[in-house]
């Protein structure tokens, strides 16, 4: 089922990774689990999305025998992170795959400049071969900057780094028609090809007993993925091989008629309202349409107000349109650099920034 998808984020909820009466790690299911990651590691690339943190802590938080107050969670999740991370490192290094931590909030997918950053950093652990390991930034993160459940923050990272796949695993094998807890008659629903306002009443009333979220925030979150080019599985984590077996006979599964690539271009082709222009030479137009990515060397003009992350229009030396993109660096240090070598950029701005104006990635071809 998976095996068509090249970049997957998959997310573990709460109920799937912690014990509910213990508070403890399923050590036997992150094991069998780690081997699954381990087979699919070879050829895609991979991100986790770790809910558990709170759950794992809250032990350690004496005479607080349910955590309300936030300072609460709070400290119980910097407890139960720590432990969390080490349980993935332990556990993955018998595979010979390395991790790494990533503690996200809300602004860090809602403002350009760190969502950029996020971006970025995920890109290189992929280019290095190491899986991130991601999480909410329960330790800070305020009731008015939190994701408040991990779908979202799952169907967020899938959306930055343009994932062909979500994968949600819970404690269920999918959507019902009706609470499958309440109803035995509920019948599973295998496919999805469009969430409209009777699959999101459906999912109002199904939610899960350790996590924040429940169904219809997956619903939320595949509804977000679907826009964005990325299919969505729901799919129960105590299946055996819940990841390399998943189908429609046991899971649910919401498809997309796009593709990330697709779907972020027309973003960018349809951005009405560019922050700035940037004039190329010979060399560098023939580049661009050999889907290289801009670099300063080739610019030979700047116009408008832009700051980094800002999307930007691309000109010939004619000023004619060539491409859209999002900017590397704003307009102030965009002037400085224009014409240099990008191994100059660091001694003339004083920091170490991109190599390029424009990364490839982030730019789109007029045709």
């Amino acid at each position: 089922m998976i095996d068509k998808y090249k970049k997957i984020v998959i997310k573990i909820g709460s109920s799937s990774i912690i014990d509910s009466k213990t508070k403890n790690i399923k050590s036997k299911w992150i094991t069998d689990f780690c081997k699954d990651i381990a087979k699919l590691q070879k050829n895609k690339k991979i991100v986790i999305v770790c809910s558990g943190a709170i759950a794992l802590g809250s032990n350690s938080i004496k005479k607080r025998k349910n955590l309300r107050r936030l300072e609460d969670k709070q400290a119980s999740a910097a407890v139960g992170q720590i432990e969390l991370a080490y349980k993935w490192k332990q556990k993955l290094k018998n595979h010979r795959i390395n991790v790494a931590q990533l503690l996200l909030t809300l602004d860090d997918s809602e403002i350009r400049r760190r969502y950029l950053n996020a971006r970025k950093t995920i890109n290189s652990l992929h280019e290095n071969n190491i899986i991130p390991i991601i999480n909410e930034n329960d330790t800070v993160a305020t009731e008015e900057i939190r994701y408040g459940d991990n779908d979202r923050l799952a169907a967020r990272v899938a959306q930055m780094i343009d994932a062909d796949l979500l994968i949600l695993l819970s404690d269920v094998d999918g959507l019902y028609d009706k609470n499958p807890i309440k109803n035995k008659n509920a019948k599973k629903i295998n496919e999805i090809f469009k969430i409209d306002k009777k699959i999101e009443q459906i999912a109002k009333n199904q939610s899960s007993e350790l996590g924040s979220g429940g169904m219809a925030t997956k619903i939320l979150a595949a509804k977000i993925c679907m826009n964005n080019g990325c299919t969505t599985i729901i799919t129960n984590s105590n299946n055996k091989n819940p990841l390399v077996k998943a189908s429609p006979k046991n899971s649910t599964i919401f498809y997309s008629n796009k593709t990330p690539s697709s779907s972020r271009k027309q973003w960018l082709l349809n951005h009405l309202h560019p922050s700035g222009t940037i004039t190329v030479d010979e060399g560098a137009l023939k580049a661009i349409k050999n889907n290289k990515s801009l670099l300063p060397a080739g610019i030979t003009d700047v116009g408008g107000k832009f700051s980094r992350g800002d999307i930007i229009t691309i000109l010939s030396s004619k000023r004619k349109k060539i491409a859209i993109g999002i900017a590397a660096y704003d307009i102030a240090d965009t002037k400085k650099i224009i014409g240099i070598k990008s191994k100059e950029i660091k001694n003339i701005l004083g920091y170490e920034g991109r190599d390029e104006i424009i990364h490839k990635d982030d730019l789109v071809k007029f045709t």
